[in-house]
């Protein structure tokens, strides 16, 4: 690869040009191309266990928790009583890690589709893995899209934990796939999916906002700081079916006794209620209709994303 020089790796990629995250490597631990990605682990001095798929650093030992928190406990905690989840991706297992805190939640459908994923962080990542030996969860390996085309009107909440719109997770940046997933959450249900970095794709936040208003009858981007996400920042696409959920004040809150009981390093209820406070131009952008935005985002924020 040529990203590995000189003991760095360097995260190049045309989704944020001109741009890119280097860290230091101490020992590759894995590497290979499965059926459907480039993957790779390597031992960071700074972060940890890291890893890469395509490129692309999906999580860090050091970070990960702020994402995985974050885009597991903004949806269950804005549910009244989640009992049955599905997540879709997230083969590090940091994301069924977190939805197992909750202790409503009585079952949890894993599917991924890189079964090489799974493995090589049951290896290497045991802090996110660990949990998915747990006996609520049942780990499907296959493509989630065909999954949930046989499971309607079945789950809660269902988390998508997607690597960037490219390659095998293209498709889940699309109108298509919220519809099914529409179609697979009962009554109340709502979807939380990785949701892009307002820095670098505005352009697409916008487009996935404005579809999914025509699905689901409440919609909200919240977002977390986490440092070896480019630009620092991710956000999540917020869905629910009932007109009445309000993303940015969870229903469910908890003490700091239980904060500090189910081991949320990043998560508590203020931090739910300001992932939904965006800088003016995110709010402005995502107030307005994409066409009357969409010269300025592309000239002062981002590359087109079409």
């Amino acid at each position: 690869m040529d990203e590995l020089k000189l003991n760095w790796f360097s995260e190049l990629n045309s989704l944020w040009p001109g741009q890119c995250l280097s860290l230091k490597m101490e020992e590759v631990l894995f590497h290979e191309r499965s059926k459907f990605q480039d993957v790779l682990v390597f031992k960071s001095q700074a972060y940890g266990n890291v890893l890469v798929l395509d490129g692309v650093i999906q999580c860090t030992e050091r970070d990960e928790f702020s994402y995985q928190e974050m885009i597991a406990h903004l949806p269950l905690f804005s549910h009244p009583n989640p009992e049955k989840v599905l997540v879709i991706g997230g083969g590090d297992g940091g994301v069924v890690r977190e939805v197992l805190k909750h202790e409503c939640v009585k079952s949890v459908v894993h599917c991924e589709i890189d079964e090489v994923v799974i493995e090589v962080s049951k290896k290497y990542l045991l802090g996110m893995s660990q949990s998915m030996s747990d006996p609520r969860v049942t780990q499907l390996i296959g493509d989630g899209m065909k999954f949930m085309e046989k499971h309607k009107n079945e789950f809660d909440v269902i988390i998508t934990d997607s690597s960037d719109p490219q390659g095998p997770a293209e498709c889940l940046f699309e109108k298509p796939y919220y519809e099914l997933m529409k179609a697979a959450l009962r009554e109340g249900g709502i979807i939380s999916s990785q949701g892009e970095c307002i820095w670098l794709h505005l352009n697409l936040i916008c487009k996935l906002k404005k579809f999914c208003e025509t699905l689901f009858p409440s919609v909200k981007y919240g977002y977390c700081t986490i440092p070896t996400y480019p630009s620092g920042q991710i956000g999540f696409m917020l869905c629910g079916k009932d007109d009445e959920t309000d993303f940015t004040q969870p229903c469910r809150t908890i003490s700091s006794d239980e904060v500090s009981s189910m081991n949320l390093r990043y998560y508590n209820a203020d931090v739910h209620r300001a992932a939904f406070v965006l800088p003016q131009f995110a709010k402005a952008a995502l107030d307005k209709n994409f066409a009357e935005v969409s010269k300025y985002v592309i000239n002062n924020l981002s590359e087109d994303d079409d």
